[in-house]
């Protein structure tokens, strides 16, 4: 069995933390579909669901970025209980002093932001431990898992189980529910799985401090890192752009809401099918080629061809949702960058993956605020034009970030 795993690309002695990191995101993601209209039917405003989201993906942002140099200092599994913990007090306190009390708006602010600590440090700590413990010559592989298993949870299976939560249990009692589904993904990842990555630090505060600073630093030592952190963050701003105007713009062409989420729903089937296929992609044409043509050239022209399509086929859904999926797909193109920035650097691989990390949460903010700054004055057609040409950007700054001949010589070797 384990034979038939590592011929997959799965790394069979982190085959359970795959699998906790699947139970985990499902439990996170169970609210992401419904929680925003339920709050306004509740009497909420736009804007406060606005902040209370916004607020939350700060703390994403900071999470991720702290991830890799804390698996550094205190090593993965720490790491990762640290972020099962931020998840369990965070909703604790988000359903027990906000939601359940009568919705009191500043402690749901305030705990929603804590829960945002959460995921990262679990999920974004184990693709470090990744990038340390599977084979070089399959690392792309190992990390097309990872985003599989990632975001089938996010975006997949907690929406399925809260479908079926809601219905019988009801939205506040599926809220708790999480917390049982998460402590399953962290047994699963944390006990079940027995690997060990011992990275944890033996030097003081003082050094400490100096390994958490490397979050920043080796952005200096080793410039390729911060490429990568760009390219990363052009990766998904338009995932997060998208829905604060494409549906609007789609219904001026007889596209209605409901039917926009299903294609949605299908960028997102395309996006979790082909993450897995780009790392052996990436593997098999290099991960540099793969982020390039497939990430970069394939987003962009599929980016503007989303928004031209309803124009062009009168809102055909067919052809639209067609289109939607090639663009979730390709999306999964810079799956390798994964694979490629923690190659460029022999040891501090949490480091560079914290800046990849934090370009992963940035999008966040920046989707939505392109969308609010350039809208105006130069239209939906505008905002597409800009979310293209920084695909096509991503692209050209992916040709340089080649991975060195010394550390390119050892990957042949180990394929041959």
């Amino acid at each position: 069995m384990n034979t038939i795993l590592n011929k997959m690309g799965l790394p069979s002695n982190l085959v359970w933390g795959y699998l906790g990191v699947l139970v985990f995101m499902m439990g996170d993601g169970l609210e992401i579909a419904w929680l925003s209209p339920w709050l306004i039917e509740n009497g909420f405003s736009v804007q406060q669901n606005s902040l209370l989201f916004a607020v939350y993906g700060v703390t994403i942002t900071l999470s991720s970025w702290f991830s890799g140099v804390l698996v550094e200092s205190f090593g993965p599994k720490r790491t990762m209980w640290l972020g099962v913990l931020m998840y369990i007090l965070g909703t604790t306190g988000f359903i027990g002093l906000g939601v359940a009390a009568d919705l009191h708006y500043g402690m749901m602010l305030v705990f929603y932001s804590v829960r945002g600590l959460g995921y990262p440090l679990f999920a974004y700590s184990f693709l470090v431990w990744i990038a340390y413990r599977a084979p070089q010559e399959k690392l792309g592989t190992a990390v097309g898992w990872f985003w599989f298993v990632f975001t089938g949870g996010l975006n997949v299976l907690g929406a399925y189980y809260s479908t079926w939560a809601i219905k019988h249990l009801g939205h506040v009692n599926t809220l708790w529910s999480s917390i049982i589904v998460v402590l399953i993904g962290a047994v699963l990842a944390l006990f079940v799985n027995r690997d060990k990555l011992e990275r944890k630090s033996k030097q003081g505060a003082q050094g400490k401090a100096k390994e958490l600073l490397k979050g920043l630093t080796i952005v200096k030592e080793e410039p390729k890192v911060l490429l990568g952190g760009i390219v990363r963050t052009i990766n998904t701003t338009a995932q997060f752009a998208f829905p604060v105007f494409l549906p609007t713009y789609l219904e001026d062409y007889g596209v209605p809401t409901t039917t926009w989420l299903g294609i949605w729903g299908t960028i997102f089937i395309g996006n979790i099918l082909f993450n897995l296929l780009f790392g052996i992609i990436g593997d098999k044409l290099g991960w540099q080629n793969t982020i390039m043509w497939f990430g970069g050239v394939g987003c962009g022209i599929t980016t503007l061809a989303l928004y031209y399509a309803p124009q062009w086929f009168s809102g055909n859904i067919w052809v639209v949702g067609f289109i939607g999926f090639l663009w979730g797909a390709l999306l999964a193109g810079y799956v390798p960058l994964s694979a490629l920035v923690p190659s460029l650097v022999k040891e501090n691989k949490g480091a560079a993956m914290s800046i990849l990390n934090l370009g992963a949460g940035f999008p966040v903010f920046l989707g939505p605020a392109i969308v609010g700054v350039f809208i105006g004055e130069i239209g939906p057609q505008g905002v597409v034009w800009i979310l293209a040409i920084l695909y096509f950007v991503s692209a050209l700054l992916t040709k340089f970030i080649s991975v060195p001949e010394q550390k390119k010589s050892q990957v042949e070797k180990a394929v041959s």
